[in-house]
């Protein structure tokens, strides 16, 4: 009888231990089902999402440009009315004259001896500049805004470099506001010449 007693004793502590035993099986599962869908929602979740507010706009896809339709203006641009400015520059003398690009209308003249009162100084850079001063009042009143300078010197038997009062007037044209364009040098160099002036025993001083 007491061998029975044990051995009932004995059965009952074994199946209360698997009883334990597989409820904590059943804690753990459910432990993990409950922690699964926390870690997947936050693997799922985008890195860059917004935590609050107002939900973001969607991107807004570019207009396509209608056929036909011109480019839109750049608003920087502007708009110049050219002329050409014909400087004429030797030792002597600095004549500028003013024409329309066909070169047929006449615009504006002058020169250093209209500044000056002695002939020295017509050729020098103070009446070139004082003479450019004067032409460029002149063009900007007929609305001309910008100029293409045409440089000579005498050339042919004489010197083929411009005189001094050249660079004065394309510097003063410059910081009276016009617009300069293109400044070419149209000094004629003969290919072939004429015989000199002077005679075959030169010039008598």
């Amino acid at each position: 009888m007491v061998s029975n007693e044990v051995e009932k004793k004995e059965e009952v502590k074994v199946a209360e231990e698997k009883h334990v035993h597989h409820e904590k099986k059943e804690h753990k599962h459910v432990e993990a089902e409950v922690k699964a869908p926390e870690t997947k929602g936050d693997d799922a979740k985008p890195p860059d999402a917004p935590t609050g507010g107002a939900p973001t706009a969607a991107p807004v896809a570019p207009v396509a440009p209608v056929a036909g339709a011109l480019p839109p203006r750049p608003m920087a641009r502007r708009d110049y009315k050219w002329a050409v400015c014909h400087v004429f520059s030797s030792k002597n003398d600095t004549i500028l004259t003013v024409t329309d690009l066909s070169g047929a209308e006449t615009l504006a003249k002058a020169s250093g001896g209209m500044i000056v009162k002695a002939d020295r100084e017509e050729g020098k850079p103070y009446a070139a500049m004082q003479a450019a001063a004067k032409v460029a009042n002149e063009v900007k009143n007929r609305g001309i805004t910008g100029l293409h300078i045409r440089i000579r010197a005498p050339g042919g038997h004489g010197a083929k470099t411009p005189g001094a009062g050249a660079q004065s007037v394309v510097r003063s044209l410059a910081r009276m506001g016009l617009r300069i364009g293109k400044i070419e040098d149209v000094t004629p160099t003969p290919t072939d010449t004429t015989k000199r002036p002077g005679g075959r025993r030169g010039r008598r001083v």
